[in-house]
């Protein structure tokens, strides 16, 4: 047996898929003769197309994980540590609706530019004192602060992503920063191939700069880029730039009490009800 034979039957499984998966990856960005599945003959390939999407960007915060509940459980958590009394399902509403003005703060020039987990600070300090809740120490704060890292997946998201990924490249497109989007997907094992954040342009989403940077940065030209999201908003501002949109509603994202559009855009490219269904879909 030659070492090069010896050398490919030691390889681990996994490491060969890998290496596969970055093959794959490298052709498809390099425009080379990568193959797409034929809708006309089962089972046959035919040669990627320049019109084709091959990379899928992601919003994080309600399409990907679950944050309301993610927070509420902590809390909890907090509550039986501390002794605290806290109504932690309107905690995490409260700590998300500050999300959106404290964003136009910095847009306006009010607030220095900052990044997620400043402003999430910011907001937080403000419900410590609304809500009453003393005797925290500061680790024990910037802890509760860094939740949002630690936000746990929807029960599709793992399994859909791994799907997707075995055709297109993945990648967050999400105001979070850079650590926090890393720290979450760590946590959670979401099987990002790269992590691009609003703050690499130092805008936020729906700014068109988040979507122009993050086209630049994977080298490729924005109708080769679909945008997937649980947010109207989101999905419309990435058109404008030139991305193709994905639709996935997230009924649940603020709670059974409160009822979320999920009627289709006929303008999206796409609408699936979840992760799995939008990977059957592509």
């Amino acid at each position: 047996m030659s070492s090069n034979t010896a050398d490919l039957s030691t390889l681990q499984r996994g490491e060969f898929l890998s290496a596969g998966a970055v093959a794959l990856a490298v052709t498809a960005f390099g425009g080379g003769s990568s193959l797409l599945p034929d809708e006309k003959a089962p089972g046959a390939v035919r040669p990627r197309q320049e019109s084709d999407v091959v990379a899928l960007t992601f919003d994080v915060f309600g399409t990907v994980v679950d944050w309301r509940t993610s927070i509420i459980r902590e809390g909890r958590m907090l509550s039986q540590a501390k002794g605290l009394e806290v109504d932690w399902e309107r905690f995490a509403d409260g700590w998300r609706s500050g999300y959106g003005p404290a964003m136009n703060q910095v847009r306006t020039g009010e607030l220095p530019w900052m990044k997620i987990d400043d402003l999430h600070r910011r907001i937080l300090d403000d419900l410590l004192v609304e809500f009453d809740i003393s005797g925290l120490s500061e680790a024990e704060i910037d802890n509760l602060n860094r939740v949002w890292h630690r936000l746990i997946p929807w029960p599709d998201t793992v399994l859909g992503l791994g799907r997707l990924k075995s055709k297109f490249v993945l990648s967050t497109l999400s105001n979070g920063n850079v650590s926090l989007l890393t720290n979450m997907a760590k946590n959670a094992g979401l099987p990002w191939d790269c992590v691009l954040s609003a703050e690499l342009s130092g805008h936020y989403k729906p700014d068109a700069e988040v979507y122009e940077k993050a086209a630049d940065l994977l080298s490729l030209p924005p109708h080769r880029i679909m945008m997937v999201a649980a947010h109207k908003g989101d999905l419309r501002a990435a058109q404008r730039v030139g991305f193709k949109a994905a639709w996935v509603p997230r009924p649940l994202e603020y709670g059974p009490s409160r009822t979320i559009d999920t009627t289709p855009d006929p303008e999206f490219d796409y609408s699936a009800t979840d992760f799995i269904d939008l990977a059957a879909q592509l």
